[in-house]
């Protein structure tokens, strides 16, 4: 549900807690929503909790799942800037978000913590993001085995962004400085950092170069005359 944010924005409350249901993802896509069509300069997340191995197993069928996933990415995809603020134990569908988000502000009692289904850590997406943004030996002992990553191993491998005694108002000074980045031009950049994980320079050169274009049209004037 939507809660009132200190960056003027719209903003989610999710408890990591709850298992991942349909309800969750419209919650999710509805912020995005709300977030583009009332034209605001960020969307906000405040994360924390971890399910219960009961939790993770009371998940309906991989429908859900996949819904709940597309929730996630369209998030990711947002065309304005994510900011994150977690604290705690952070795991489930509160760990997806935080590491779909752009700006992430952490307590310094995190724990970011793999969902476990019975025995075995959940193959879910958070697993595929880890390993994008640490690498496999940097996630290897968190995917395979579900070791915790704290506070500080999360600053040292970029995974939050500050951590913070107060994060309430670093995530505020942060919300002021994102406001002013807002706008169609950080997805595009943001679309071109993720695709150079994969895509080989060749690939990657016509989407830069179309976005290259754009931003030299954007500077010229508007009646088109040039210097």
């Amino acid at each position: 549900m939507s809660v009132n944010t200190l960056s003027g924005g719209p903003a989610l409350r999710v408890d990591g807690r709850r298992e991942i249901s349909a309800e969750l993802a419209d919650a999710v896509s509805a912020l995005c929503e709300e977030a583009e069509s009332s034209g605001a300069d960020l969307a906000t997340l405040y994360v924390s909790g971890a399910p219960t191995r009961e939790a993770v197993a009371k998940v309906a069928d991989v429908a859900v799942v996949t819904k709940w996933e597309r929730a996630v990415r369209r998030f990711e995809r947002i065309r304005l800037p994510t900011l994150a603020v977690a604290r705690g134990e952070c795991g489930g569908a509160a760990l997806d978000l935080l590491l779909a988000a752009d700006v992430r502000v952490a307590a310094p009692d995190l724990r970011l913590l793999p969902s476990f289904h019975g025995p075995d850590v959940w193959p879910g997406m958070a697993a595929f993001r880890l390993v994008q943004q640490l690498g496999l030996a940097g996630a290897r002992r968190t995917v395979l085995f579900g070791v915790p990553i704290t506070a500080r191993e999360a600053l040292e491998r970029r995974l939050v962004d500050q951590v913070s005694r107060d994060p309430l108002r670093t995530a505020a000074a942060a919300a002021r400085l994102l406001r002013r980045l807002s706008g169609p031009e950080l997805a595009i950049r943001r679309q071109l950092a993720f695709d150079a994980e994969w895509m080989s320079f060749e690939d990657a050169l016509g989407p830069h170069l179309a976005a290259c274009d754009r931003a030299l049209r954007r500077a010229r004037p508007a009646d088109g005359v040039t210097a």
